[in-house]
C-alpha cells in the first residue's frame, strides 16, 4: 500500500501549476463601493449640519415677544379702521414697476383728501423688506412716491395720517396685481 500511496504522490504534485505570485486582495478604501454606499449617510449628516446653522443663525420673524401687548394693540387698530369708515375713506393705489413709481388717490367719501401721510408696504414674512413711504396728497387727492422693484409676494398696505387717527388696510398680490383699492364703508 505504501508503494501505492508513493505512487499517487508525485503524479498529484504534477496536475498542481503554479500561477504566479498571489497578490494580497487591496484594501477597503481602494474599493469605490465603500464610498459609494458612505455617501447617503454623509450627505444627510452635512445638511443636518447646514440646517442647524441656519436655525440657530437666523431669528423667527413671525414669533411675537409680548403677545400680550399686541393683542392689546389689535384693539386700537380696530378703533382706527372703525373711524376710517366713519370718514368713508378710501385709497386707491397703482405701481409703475417701468418707472420705479408708486401712485394714488385717497378721497373721503366723493371729496379728495389731502394732506400728509404715511404708506407703508409690509412683506408678509420677512420684516427687513418692509417700505415705509411718507407721501404728500395734494388738493385733488393725488400723490405719487418712488418706490424700488417689490418683490413677488403678498404685501400688506397700510395708509394712516401722521397722527395715526384711523387707517386703511388691505392686502395686494404683487406682480398678479398692479392696482390695489383699499375701502371702508360705515358699519365695518
Amino acid at each position: 500500500m505504501q508503494n501505492n500511496t508513493q505512487a499517487l504522490a508525485p503524479s498529484h504534485a504534477a496536475s498542481q501549476t503554479p500561477r504566479g505570485p498571489r497578490t494580497a486582495p487591496a484594501p477597503w478604501y481602494a474599493h469605490r463601493w465603500p464610498w459609494l454606499l458612505m455617501l447617503g449617510p454623509a450627505a444627510v449628516v452635512a445638511a443636518g449640519i447646514h440646517t442647524t446653522f441656519l436655525a440657530f443663525s437666523h431669528q423667527d420673524a413671525l414669533v411675537v415677544d409680548d403677545y400680550y401687548k399686541q393683542g392689546k394693540a389689535i384693539n386700537q387698530d380696530l378703533r382706527r379702521d372703525r373711524a376710517a369708515a366713519s370718514l368713508g375713506l378710501s385709497a386707491s393705489l397703482h405701481y409703475d414697476a417701468s418707472n420705479g413709481r408708486l401712485g394714488g388717490e385717497l378721497r373721503s367719501g366723493t371729496r379728495p383728501l389731502s394732506g400728509t401721510f404715511v404708506l407703508q408696504l409690509v412683506h408678509s414674512t420677512q420684516p427687513g423688506k418692509d417700505i415705509r413711504l411718507p407721501v404728500r396728497a395734494d388738493a385733488n387727492g393725488m400723490f405719487s412716491a418712488s418706490l424700488p422693484m417689490l418683490d413677488i409676494a403678498k404685501w400688506q398696505v397700510i395708509v394712516e395720517p401722521d397722527d395715526r387717527e384711523w387707517r386703511l388696510a388691505g392686502a395686494w398680490q404683487w406682480p398678479q396685481d398692479r392696482t390695489i383699492r383699499l375701502d371702508t364703508a360705515p358699519g365695518q
